[in-house]
This record gives C-alpha cells, structure tokens and sequence, in this order.
C-alpha cells in the first residue's frame, strides 16, 4: 500500500460560500481495476491468519469483520471475545456493537433520501427547516446542509456534556440542539472541521421533514429495509437485542476497564448498535446504487450524488463526499468513515472501483496498536493493490472551499476542530503542531518532511500532500488529505504562555523563604517592623499566589486524571476549582489597593518591596493566561 494511505487510514482508525455547479449524477455499478476477487476462501485465509495474532498482542478482547463484495456479504466473522466476563465469543452475526460516528454515514444516507424526495435542499439555509430555534446569522453566508455534511458550517467543537450515564439525563434532540448550539467561529464553507454537532443538526431537520422522530426514522427506512433485523438507533438498545450486547474495554489499565452502556445527547451522531454482518447490507447498499437484496434505500441516481465529491479545501487534497471521508488508496478512490465510543473502534471503508467494503470493529481502546493499524494496510494490499485511477472526475465536481492558496507559514498550528469560547478552549494549547520551514524551503510537520512539488502542493515521503491556505477572515491553514489545521496567534501558543508562567511562578518561588523568615521572627519575638496595611497587602498577595499555584497544579491533575468524566457533564470538583482563581484574584485586587495605600511609610524593607511588586505583577500574568483560555469564572 501507498504510504500516504497508510499514514491516512492509521489516523483515522485510532479514534475526525458560493453554490456548486453539480453535473448530473450519472447511475453506474463501479467496474473493478486491477483488484483480485474477494472470494470468502482468500478473505477467511487473510483474517484467520493475521486478526487472531494481532488482537492478542494489542491485548484487544475481541473484534468483528465483514466484508462486502459483488452485491453479496462475501465474509463475516468474529474473533476472540465479546464479554471476557461471561466467556461470550465475539459473533459476526450475533454480538452488538456501537459504531459511534459511523452511524452519520445513517444520518447523511436519510438527508439524501429527503432530498431525493424533495423535501430538503442541499443548498438552502438550514432554518428553513428549524422551527424551534435558528442557526445565529453571525456571518453573511447562512449554513446549508451541504456545509453540515461536509463539515465545513464553522461550528466550534464541544465535547463536555455530550453523553448521558443514563436515558433520563437525555432530553428531547431539538430542546438539546437549541440549548447546546456552539458558538460559529468561521465562515461557512472555508476548512472542513469536524462537527458532531452538525450531524446532529442535519438529523433533526430530517425528524422535522418527515414527522417521525430519529430513530423511528433510521429504523423504517434505512435499517428495515436492508434487513438489517440485530441493529437499532434507539437508546437503550430494544430489550430483544440488549443480552448480545458486546462489552467494550480499556485494556492499557490493569485490570482493564470495563465501560458501561452510556448514551448519546445527540443520537444522529453516533447512537447505532449493529453487528458486523447487518454492516455489511449497508455497504453493499452503498456500492450497489442503493439497493441490496430487495430493499432499495437511494435511487442510483442519488446513491451517486451522494457518493460525488462535495467539499475539498484545495483540488490538490483529497475532501468529504455527501457525508463520507475521502481518501486516495493505492491509487482507488475510497469512501470510509471511523467511529470510536467508550472502548469500541471501528470503521468503514468502500472502494467503488473495486466493488469491495470493508467493517472492522473491536471492543478495546487499545485498538490503536500499530500491528491493528497494518492489517488495513495488509488488506488493501491483498485485496486493493495498485492501480486505480481516483480522482481526476471528482476533484472537478466538488466545491472548492472559499479559502484561497497562500504562501507557507511557518508556526504553531491548532486542529482547525477546536473550541473557542469555552474553558475546552485550554486543550489546544496541549497539542499544538510546530511547523517549521528550512534555508531549502523543506517542511517539518507532524514529525514528516515536506517538499515542495510542481503544483505549489507539499508531499511526505510516505505520499500524504499538505497546501497552505487562507481564509476570507485573513487566517491561515494547514491543509491535508481530510483534514485543516489553523495557525495559532502568537499569544495562543505554547512557548509564549510557558513564558507567562514562568512568570507566574518566579516570584511565588520566594513565597517558602518568606513564610520561613516569619516564623522565624516569631520565635525569636522580633516586632515586625512594618505597619498593620503593609503586612495585610503581604498576606494577600501570598494567598493570591498560593491560590494560583493551587488552580494550576488542579488543572493539572484534572487534565491528566478526569478529562474522560467531562463528555458526561462538568465535574463538580472541577466547577469547584474554577472558583479558587476568582477567589484568587479578588485577594490579588485587594492586595494591589492596600499596597498603594501602605507603601510609604510601610517600614518594608527593598527586598520585600521588590517582592511584593513581583507578586501582584505575577498575579496580573496569571490573569492574563486564565483570560486567555477562558478558565475565570464559573
């Protein structure tokens, strides 16, 4: 396989305005090129040799396959266990699991249904169909389901408070949808930035066309259909399927974890349970015009529309489909998308040239091990190899992001999915991507070298491609196969706000030497020598300065103990912590007034002077920085 696809696919298994011209779709059963046939004996003889192995060595209690092939089911089949507690093998045909975002792919076939109806327009504003709430006009350019489907609307990402522990801590989807709406922090139609909210949205509208609530819908015109009879996009899970209900795990902990059944805020963004085998109707639906068996769920007109390129930021990059990641493998255009919820990886991959799908799932986190990874390298090399021709037909049809090609930029970057107005804004200050540029013009990158090509594009060794653009707004981007990544500010980035700390934390560094000199004191009896304000205004700043080293070292730990315990809610610990910097700052004001009043005639010394100056300056630092992220206030 093409390093660039194996780069690519790695990435996406660990687990995400003007109107275009569309040219006619153009039904067509894909013609296979240069791919061997998918017979069950070499797919069981390639699994049954290579899954076995790899899921013992990743410690992975179990996975599931299916692979769809020539409008059939060609191979179905699970290995190792499904419950480690019950001593349940895993069974393609029988163990459920949980597809998380796969279940978009759902939502998106539904919005085409609706469109193929007429009911829904992919370029119309999307409050045309909301009738409870609206989409904010916070720039010129409304959000259209076009932009939802190819995440391109603009929303912010937000991640806390997304799950339920149970079904009463999940309200009806368009009271949720009105009352959770991220903040749009771009104009529509410019990067592709992942947004479960979007999905979301897109389902809600396809509730509000149809009258029949999501799951409902899912059931009868999409699961029903492809008799697709062991799956469901209800929660919980119908009391019929609940006792095949595979369990997931977190095997890097000892004793691994178990998850328990958890929900979903906003089920058309994940909330489908299936099993290996019922995926593997949906993807022959897929590659076969919408049809598998008897039961039809696109025309083949729509099935190819849906199929069309969409949205790439840049012709040079590979983009998003009606709803499907795109990307280039060996050569072959494929559609695939990934899911990952507490504990379960999966994906889905179709390879239209090659009339071939592919569904792997597994019941453990640990489903990022790099010998995981290589078996979807090993099986497009078995069953894909070299030799399609991807691309030319759809690059040409898709739209092409308002963002316009700029000149390389050297800096910090952020994933252009990332939050912006809340406290989760601190998270891209934890991952930045520092890209560096040589005397020869080469890149560093995300630990890869990029050379400059022909066409202005940069390529890795291992044949991913990477363009710089910019924005309407001025901001500037890393684009790549799928995926942005927005230049940080200069004051958003990690050197910059180590340095504010440092700061920070210099002159608290002095605060043990003074709590020392003053027990001191008080052994040996001495008078203070300084007036009542001046040792008041002292206190303060201390305890204003140990505040803050209390927020930060709790901020720390919650980062690196809690961050999971945050998709269900905030914390009470960590609502109580978010109070400790205002707590913090009130003493530090307090502090400021009472050093002005008391500094002459204070009886201070110049090295307490000194000190208490470099603390409240310490203190104005710590503001600064807890500004920056959004962490002051409740």
């Amino acid at each position: 396989m093409r390093a660039l696809t194996r780069r690519t696919l790695i990435s996406l298994f660990l687990g995400c305005v003007a109107v275009p011209a569309v040219a006619p779709a153009r039904p067509a059963v894909a013609v296979p090129v240069a791919c061997p046939t998918a017979t069950p004996a070499a797919l069981a003889g390639f699994f049954d040799g290579a899954l076995p192995i790899r899921l013992t060595a990743a410690r992975v209690p179990g996975a599931a396959v299916s692979v769809a092939a020539g409008g059939a089911t060609a191979f179905a089949k699970g290995y190792g266990m499904a419950d480690t507690e019950r001593a349940v093998p895993f069974d393609a045909s029988r163990s459920l699991v949980r597809i998380a975002s796969i279940s978009k792919l759902f939502t998106w076939t539904a919005v085409m249904q609706q469109v193929e109806v007429g009911r829904l327009d992919l370029d119309a504003d999307v409050n045309r169909y909301l009738a409870g709430f609206q989409v904010p006009g916070t720039y010129d350019q409304p959000v259209t389901l076009r932009h939802l489907m190819s995440h391109t609307a603009g929303f912010e990402d937000v991640i806390t408070g997304t799950g339920a522990r149970d079904a009463a801590g999940v309200p009806p989807l368009g009271r949720y949808l009105a009352d959770h709406m991220p903040a749009r922090i771009r104009p529509p139609g410019e990067v592709s930035a992942y947004s479960n909210y979007g999905a979301a949205l897109a389902g809600h509208i396809v509730s509000e066309v149809s009258g029949e609530r999501y799951d409902q819908y899912i059931q009868r015109h999409l699961l029903d259909p492809l008799g697709m009879a062991r799956s469901t996009a209800a929660e919980p899970v119908p009391a019929a399927l609940a006792p095949d209900l595979a369990r997931s795990y977190d095997t890097d902990l000892t004793p691994p974890k178990v998850y328990p059944f958890t929900f979903d805020r906003m089920p058309p963004d994940g909330s489908i349970t299936t099993t290996a085998a019922d995926m593997a109707g949906f993807m022959n639906a897929h590659l076969h015009e919408g049809r598998f068996g008897a039961g039809r769920i696109l025309s083949p007109q729509t099935t190819a529309r849906m199929h069309q390129r969409s949205f790439t930021a840049d012709p040079r990059v590979d983009g998003y489909a009606h709803g499907f990641k795109e990307r280039t493998v060996n050569g072959h255009r494929v559609l695939l998308h990934d899911g990952g919820w507490e504990g379960f990886t999966s994906i889905m991959m179709l390879v239209p040239d090659c009339d071939l799908g592919l569904f792997l799932t597994m019941n453990s986190l640990s489903g990022g091990n790099p010998d995981l990874q290589r078996l979807v390298d090993d099986f497009f090399d078995r069953f894909a190899p070299e030799g399609g021709a991807a691309g030319g037909e759809q690059a040409a049809r898709a739209t092409v992001g308002a963002a316009r090609p700029a000149e390389p930029r050297a800096g910090f970057y952020k994933p252009a999915r990332h939050n912006a107005t809340s406290f989760e804004k601190f998270t891209t200050l934890l991952s930045p991507s520092r890209l560096a540029i040589d005397d020869a013009g080469v890149l560093t990158f995300r630990q890869k070298t990029w050379t400059r090509q022909g066409d202005g594009r940069y390529q890795a060794a291992d044949g991913d491609r990477l363009v710089f653009l910019v924005g309407t707004d001025g901001r500037h981007y890393v684009a790549t196969d799928g995926s942005a990544a927005e230049l940080m500010s200069r004051a958003e980035t990690l050197p910059v706000n180590l340095g504010v700390l440092l700061v920070f934390l210099l002159p608290v560094l002095g605060v043990p030497a003074l709590l020392i000199g003053r027990l001191v004191r008080r052994i040996r009896r001495r008078p203070a020598g300084t007036t009542p304000t001046w040792r008041l205004a002292r206190r303060l700043a201390v305890a204003a300065a140990v505040l803050g080293v209390v927020f930060l070292g709790g901020l720390i730990v919650t980062v690196l103990t809690r961050s999971g315990e945050f998709l269900y809610g905030v914390p009470l610990s960590f609502r109580l912590l978010r109070g400790v910097p205002v707590v913090a700052l009130t003493a530090a004001v307090a502090a400021t007034g009472l050093t002005v009043k008391g500094w002459r005639g204070s009886g201070a010394g110049v090295a307490a002077r000194v000190h208490q100056a470099a603390l409240l300056t310490a203190m104005v630092a710590l503001t600064w920085f807890l500004w920056q992220w959004n962490l002051l206030g409740w």
